[in-house]
């Protein structure tokens, strides 16, 4: 069974920067197609990117693209979101999840991590 641990988030201000990371551990992560997830309170939650598992191809969220980035380290079992000129409305929680599919639907991820707050201020 797949584990992932988010790590990497906090308090910043509108206009920084922040690196999330994903730690994956149980089973290999060359097995998985992996994601960034978050989720604003009394929002849905909404998909933010996801990184395939040679990382040739990624997708984003419309409201985080040429913003966001999202990579993968192999040797290191990490994916990572680096996130640039935050804004408030980034604020929310920011979940890693893996994906044994074909898929990019949000229903193919089915390993969740526990989270990790990302607060923007103005």
């Amino acid at each position: 069974q797949v584990q992932l641990v988010e790590l990497g988030g906090g308090a910043v201000q509108d206009g920084d920067s922040l690196r999330l990371s994903c730690k994956v551990s149980g089973r290999s992560m060359s097995l998985y197609i992996m994601g960034w997830f978050r989720q604003a309170p009394g929002k849905e939650r909404e998909f933010v990117a996801a990184i395939s598992r040679n990382s040739e191809y990624t997708r984003y969220g419309d409201s985080v693209k040429g913003r966001f980035a999202v990579s993968r380290d192999g040797a290191k079992d990490l994916v990572y979101l680096d996130l640039t000129n935050l804004k408030p409305e980034d604020t929310a929680v920011y979940y890693c999840a893996s994906n044994a599919g074909w898929t990019y639907d949000l229903s193919a991820f089915n390993t969740w991590g526990q989270g990790t707050q990302v607060t923007v201020s103005s």
